[in-house]
């Protein structure tokens, strides 16, 4: 897998449906309420450019979770549904639950299914997302064909995913929030001991912005550009299938 190290498939499944529970309450603290805001700012970069309403537009968000972002992109458009695809089931189990209550069960719907073996079809989709799970891909140059398989022709792909800063003194209160408080922090409200260890190992080890770039290039993508965010702590990643 280029770019990051080797992750058990079934490890990061148990992992995830282990924090369930707490997961978007551990989003809003570990991030001082930002995460929203970013998704927010990836919702709108997903439907950008979009023509106007003809039929339905359906977007597919890979490692969907809890439906956030699913939540985000539903709401810029009365025309598009969104598919919330995790392949952890608690996620997908607070997702739906979450829909339901903001009245978007017939428009947000959930899917179990693994990100390196989607059941869609060949060019089926115009849009797909993902927002902080690609780090978690098994092999990362598989997903990105994956999703290049199910994007028709001019699809677009957008990637909300923690980077690292790279002004000199912000990188280093960063590296010292991401290494020595984000794991105590996130283990002690999540109540589980290691989640949040390979949380900021996993952003340690991703790519940099312009490696995943190259990466997406690589993969068959086009166009593949991104857009840091407060500081370079998180950057939106764009690309198209030519």
């Amino acid at each position: 897998m280029a770019g990051t190290e080797s992750r058990d498939p079934e490890l990061v499944r148990t992992m995830f449906g282990a924090i369930s529970r707490r997961y978007d309450l551990l989003n809003r603290v570990l991030s001082l309420g930002q995460d929203v805001r970013w998704r927010r700012r990836a919702a709108a970069e997903a439907v950008a450019g979009l023509p106007p309403p003809v039929s339905t537009e359906i977007v597919l968000d890979l490692c969907g979770g809890t439906g956030d972002l699913a939540v985000e992109i539903a709401r810029c458009r009365s025309d598009i549904r969104v598919i919330c695809a995790d392949f952890a089931h608690p996620m997908l189990v607070r997702a739906a639950a979450k829909f339901a209550r903001r009245g978007l069960a017939g428009r947000c719907l959930p899917l179990e299914a693994d990100a390196l073996h989607l059941p869609i079809a060949d060019c089926a989709l115009g849009i797909v997302t993902v927002a902080f799970g690609i780090r978690n891909f098994s092999d990362l140059d598989a997903g990105l064909r994956e999703i290049l398989r199910v994007l028709r022709p001019g699809g677009r792909l957008v990637v909300l995913e923690f980077s690292r800063p790279t002004a000199p003194l912000f990188s280093r209160l960063y590296a010292f929030y991401l290494h020595r408080v984000l794991p105590r922090l996130g283990d002690r409200v999540s109540g589980r001991r290691g989640p949040y260890g390979y949380l900021a190992r996993t952003i340690a080890d991703f790519p940099e912005p312009a490696m995943l770039a190259g990466l997406l290039r690589d993969a068959g993508f086009a166009a593949a550009g991104w857009i840091p965010l407060s500081g370079g702590i998180v950057c939106i990643h764009t690309a198209i299938k030519g």
